[in-house]
């Protein structure tokens, strides 16, 4: 199978590098720009940043800033509203994971709108045209969403965060200006590092993995190792490394993937409205503790990455705890907490469900000759957060190496199923549209949809 890496068409790099904005904008023949932010970046005025030098360029533009730190159904209707009534032609993206993340929803619903429900979006959607230009800045060194095929949106009345995976939603540049991040507080600075740090252990430990995202992530992990704490103490050096670092992971992890430490922080942002950053930099170490025996030789060149010492010394068992270690000291370092404060008494449940789901997802994972660090799950989309899913739904949910066919998405084919609306056959060719690894058995999950439904 032919592995495939998409990136943006242009990407600047540097202290200054948004003084380029102006001549990207005029060589595209592009006229009038909505600017999606946050309204703290509005506030603080590092939005007039950038808007300076498009007025000094005498280059038109509205702002929407009316975007959440998890980005909502809400906020992208919203926006494709605020596009249309401000007859603009491109978006430019400022901000972290965040306004990038409705931008490129915005965008898509632009060009594609069929695709007006956001919920139809999650997954791989089969949308037929590319997004509206989107130029992205970011302003944190973490999300990498200006280089990534990923959003990720949350449903508020599901309680629920969904991915989307789109290759037409790739911003056509990315302007990486470290000087555009100086304002970041240490706290946002540090949650942010360790998001990216997530994004490049598992990216470099995912089923897709390959020599090229190999070369990437390693990189990644070197850079960020060697610059967050820097960065959070807000040196000049420590920003620059963190903004190249956190982009080469986005180059690698985009194409192939990650794990179950991002769909259970998706759950914990979500649920308890957690900055995405802090929650993956909680799960990360358990979750890297419990993949370990699917991982190889992995760990030992990412415990040397993170500058461990000695490791090619060190038994299999001793270098692999090696790497976990590094990554909690690094996170402790940094200041992220150790747990979650805002967890509920009533709650305390989930740990009971958690346990009996990782036994659930290890079986389904070795009936589809998958490792279960590939697996992609959100907790409480099915039913209460006091049940698990049937095993036949985690056995299809398991079926695609990147995780893309959610629990979610399955549930609402069965919906349709059981209202005479698809066929098992139709349900299970729908669920495969949404795999990104092509290694998903549509037939097979047409099988065990009947198995479910009693449906033919």
């Amino acid at each position: 199978m032919a592995n495939r890496i998409m990136l943006n068409q242009t990407s600047y790099h540097g202290a200054g590098a948004i003084q380029e904005l102006p001549a990207e904008v005029k060589s595209r023949g592009l006229k009038k720009a909505l600017i999606c932010c946050g309204p703290t970046l509005l506030r603080h005025g590092v939005i007039a940043r950038v808007t300076d030098v498009l007025d000094a360029a005498g280059l038109s533009y509205e702002i929407f800033s009316d975007i959440k730190p998890n980005p909502t159904i809400a906020n992208v209707t919203d926006g494709v509203a605020a596009f249309k009534a401000a007859g603009a032609d491109y978006l430019i993206a400022i901000g972290g994971g965040s306004p990038m993340d409705t931008s490129k929803a915005i965008g898509i619903i632009i060009n594609n709108p069929e695709f007006a429900d956001v919920r139809s979006l999650e997954g791989v959607a089969d949308t037929k045209k590319p997004c509206v230009p989107i130029i992205a800045i970011p302003t944190t060194a973490g999300t990498a969403a200006e280089v990534t095929i990923n959003y990720v949106i949350t449903d508020v009345e599901k309680k629920r965060k969904f991915v989307c995976v789109d290759p037409h939603d790739m911003p056509i540049v990315a302007i990486v200006d470290p000087e555009m991040m100086s304002s970041m507080p240490a706290g946002l600075t540090a949650s942010t590092g360790m998001d990216a740090l997530t994004h490049a252990i598992e990216g470099y430990t995912t089923k897709a993995a390959w020599e090229m995202t190999d070369m990437f992530h390693l990189e990644a992990i070197k850079l960020i190792s060697a610059h967050l704490r820097d960065a959070v103490k807000g040196t000049k050096e420590g920003r620059e490394g963190m903004a190249l670092g956190q982009y080469i992971a986005g180059m690698g992890f985009s194409n192939v993937g990650l794990g179950i430490a991002h769909s259970m922080a998706h759950t914990l942002g979500a649920v308890y409205d957690t900055p995405h950053g802090v929650a993956c930099a909680m799960m990360l170490p358990i979750v890297m503790e419990y993949n370990a025996d699917c991982t190889g030789e992995k760990y030992r060149e990412i415990a040397r990455a993170m500058g461990v010492e000695g490791v090619d010394s060190m038994t299999q068992a001793e270098y692999r705890k090696a790497a976990v270690d590094a990554v909690k000291k690094l996170s402790k370092d940094v200041g992220i907490p150790e747990k979650l404060e805002a967890l509920k008494e009533e709650d305390l449940g989930l740990s009971v469900v958690v346990s009996g789901l990782f036994d659930m997802l290890g079986e389904c994972c070795r009936k589809s000759g998958l490792t279960p660090h590939t697996v992609e799950y959100s907790l409480g989309v099915w039913g209460s957060t006091s049940q698990l899913p049937p095993e036949p739904v985690l056995e299809i949910n398991t079926m695609c190496g990147h995780g893309m066919v959610s629990v979610g998405r399955i549930q609402d084919v069965i919906d349709k199923i059981q209202k005479g609306r698809m066929t098992c056959e139709e349900g299970g060719r729908e669920l495969g549209k949404t795999c990104t690894c092509g290694i998903f058995n549509w037939k097979r999950a047409g099988e065990i949809l009947q198995r479910i439904t009693g449906a033919t």
